[in-house]
């Protein structure tokens, strides 16, 4: 998503009503809502029913998963291809053609079984309609999803895979998994408990699923020809055979990183969730529960997958997408693995919704990045690996989660007086989540592209509205040196002995200060420093301006002379924005990070000395100088015994990048420790110093810091 997409319009339900204005897209919301509430009545209802017709936990296991497995096949089989239909014909009239043979296939089931056939002959035919079916599926999924981006604005790609996911994985399973027990229960209230075949809930399932098939052909057909529009000219399609479109596109998702670490990070979501769904009905047992406790976790499931994918984008707000699509897997494994500790249905539902949620804020993380990174001669392809994939991972571990937990049973073993519930169920899980977890970190590392910014930093600064932003890239082959420390610390010293003992090797050396090393900076630092009394800046006004120095002075000095090899040795920096303006002055020292953070784009000092110094040594150094005091320098006592502090405890984080030194030892002591510690950056492991910039001992110094004025430095800083 460009960054001038609509950023603020990524969430929320103001988003979400501007893409329902769109006519062709609304109709098509509409349709597939209801097919695709079909689709989960059905898929539910015959699962089940399929697992009451036998005995014995190995038996149900294998009956559930196995009359899910039939829906594979055709994925097995034919899924790679499937896409090159949605790329080589118009993808409108292959939605409807799809529609049209489901809704046959669909209705000839509970037909057969009106015409009195044996129980042999249905089940025999529902296996064959059901392997036509997803066959034909197969094609309809990446011409439907294809097509969106192609409805709607890109900026609004985000909100209609919210609304669009929601529905078919949110709200339509839960609603099928509510109605198909109030259908049970009332049809056999209805009954007395002798259920007419004709009005099973399956074959009720199977008959909605059908006429919501002939809907959904009908108004694609004459109600949103747009889908036909931004495809390429049908010659150009037909040109290239099918299996060179296939191999295109294999070749693309191949040799494109983003795009592949995606799909298999949504894939290993999927796999989590799909697992859940699986054992749920024996984890429900191992709990002492029911069917009814089955039907709550399964809910649970997709009532996380819908909060996850309606609120997430309103809580992570502007996070990078491929942050938050790595931190989502990494929540929805982790989710699993409380499920396989729950030792209660309470915590059991809890751990399903968030898993729930983690896989919901996956796929739409990774989809919208889809719809954004792919073009579309190639679209209908990736999607297809995509949705094709999806479906097929979530139906493998459903089918093989039940069949290995149904075999496994659960058993307890009493220690005490306490129940241990150890079963194939929660093994299983606390494996699916572990490996979850890694595939995860995996996905993360592949595809982070904010390098070096904290990762939980990060998130909480996007939840308030204030993400973190990566270090600009540049090129330095210099060193950055930063003098920190209190008032009368003695950085002036030190930094003029540093840069003569450098100037001396022929090195070049730029010597400078914040805030005045600029014309601007000196117009700010008279601004923060020199005005007093109620003309004097707010402290959040003395926190911009010193950021607005730091802005310019890194941007027009310190990455100019670190691009070129330059030592740059600078009079404090940003550290002392978190000690004065951040603890002194009491402002929320993460809200300064981040500003100093923004407006120096990330740079970082290779080292920064720290002169420390008890401010009542410091403010008598200041007091004997006959000077003026400054406004920072006349603040209490108290405020500087809080940026003491602040400069130590900076430090302390950080010990690799800090050299601390007592203010208070000999110069030439101080001195010569710097000095080896710099010397370390500038020879490397192998002892060989790097070479000297070509144009000699000239040093470049900025205007506002000659030599003579390096000797007062300390009274004015």
């Amino acid at each position: 998503m460009s960054p001038a997409g609509g950023q603020g319009d990524r969430s929320g339900a103001a988003a979400i009503r501007s893409v329902l204005r769109i006519r062709p897209f609304r109709r098509l919301w509409i349709v597939l809502g209801a097919a695709s509430f079909g689709d989960w009545l059905g898929l539910l209802a015959t699962s089940v029913f399929a697992a009451a017709q036998v005995s014995g936990s190995t038996a149900k296991g294998a009956a559930f998963g196995s009359l899910i497995a039939v829906r594979l096949l055709p994925a097995l089989v034919l899924g790679p291809l499937a896409g090159v239909f949605a790329d080589r014909f118009d993808r409108r009239w292959t939605m409807v053609i799809c529609d049209l043979l489901r809704f046959l296939l669909f209705a000839s089931i509970p037909l057969l079984a009106l015409t009195g056939a044996s129980g042999g002959v249905v089940v025999s035919w529902a296996a064959i309609a059901t392997f036509l079916i997803e066959t034909i599926t197969l094609m309809w999924i990446p011409a439907k999803e294809a097509a969106v981006p192609n409805l709607i604005p890109r900026a609004r790609l985000e909100s209609a895979n919210q609304l669009t996911l929601i529905t078919t994985y949110g709200l339509t399973p839960v609603l099928a998994a509510l109605s198909l027990s109030v259908l049970d229960r009332s049809v056999r209230g209805l009954t007395g408990g002798e259920v007419p075949s004709w009005a099973e809930p399956a074959q009720l399932a199977l008959w909605f699923n059908s006429f919501s098939r002939l809907a959904t052909a009908l108004v694609v057909a004459f109600g949103i020809k747009e889908i036909s529009q931004g495809q390429t000219d049908e010659r150009e399609r037909t040109e290239q055979s099918m299996m060179h479109q296939f191999s295109e596109g294999w070749k693309f998702i191949r040799q494109t990183p983003l795009v592949r670490g995606l799909v298999l990070g949504i894939f290993g979501a999927f796999a989590g969730g799909g697992i859940v769904i699986g054992t749920a009905k024996f984890f429900a047992a191992s709990l002492g529960a029911g069917d009814a406790a089955f039907y709550l976790l399964f809910g649970a499931i997709f009532i996380g997958l819908a909060v996850g994918i309606g609120l997430g984008p309103m809580i992570v707000r502007e996070m990078s997408r491929r942050r938050w699509f790595g931190m989502s897997i990494v929540l929805a494994s982790a989710s699993v693995l409380v499920l396989a500790f729950a030792i209660h249905l309470s915590m059991a539902i809890v751990g399903a919704i968030l898993v729930g949620a983690g896989a919901g804020m996956a796929f739409l993380a990774g989809t919208t990045l889809l719809g954004g990174e792919v073009a579309d001669e190639v679209r209908g392809r990736v999607f297809a690996v995509v949705q094709i994939g999806t479906r097929l991972v979530l139906i493998l571990a459903i089918a093989l989660s039940s069949l290995l937990v149904g075999v496994g049973g659960s058993r307890k073993l009493t220690i005490a007086d306490l129940g241990v519930s150890v079963s194939s169920t929660r093994l299983l899980l606390l494996a699916a989540g572990a490996a979850g977890i890694f595939a995860g970190i995996s996905a993360f590392g592949q595809m982070d592209d904010k390098k070096g910014v904290p990762v939980l930093a990060d998130l909480w600064g996007s939840i308030r509205g204030r993400p973190l932003m990566p270090a600009e890239p540049f090129v330095s082959s210099g060193l950055f040196v930063v003098f920190e420390g209190g008032e009368g610390a003695g950085k002036s010293t030190q930094l003029a002995a540093l840069a003569e003992r450098l100037r001396g090797e022929s090195r070049d050396v730029v010597v400078t200060r914040e805030p005045g090393a600029t014309a601007v900076g000196e117009r700010i630092r008279s601004l923060v420093l020199d005005t007093a009394g109620a003309e004097a800046p707010s402290p959040r006004a003395e926190a911009l301006l010193y950021a607005a120095d730091r802005a310019h002075h890194v941007a027009t000095v310190v990455r100019p002379a670190l691009i070129r090899g330059a030592v740059v040795i600078s009079d404090r920096y940003v550290d002392s924005s978190l000690a004065y303006q951040g603890a002194g002055r009491t402002l929320p020292v993460q809200e300064v990070s981040w500003l100093s953070s923004w407006a120096t784009g990330g740079l970082k000092p290779d080292l920064v000395v720290l002169l420390d110094v008890d401010p009542h040594t410091g403010l008598s150094r200041v007091e004997s100088r006959n000077e003026g005091a400054d406004r920072l320098e006349a603040e209490s006592l108290a405020f500087h015994e809080r940026v003491r502090y602040a400069f130590l405890d900076l430090a302390a984080a950080d010990p690799k990048r800090y050299l601390v030194l007592d203010a208070s030892r000999p110069a030439e002591e101080i001195a010569e420790a710097v000095a080896r510690r710099v010397e370390e950056f500038l020879v490397d492991p192998g002892g060989i110093v790097h070479p000297r910039p070509a144009h000699g001992p000239d040093t470049t110094v900025q205007p506002e810091l000659s030599d003579a004025e390096l000797v007062g430095l300390e009274h004015r800083t």
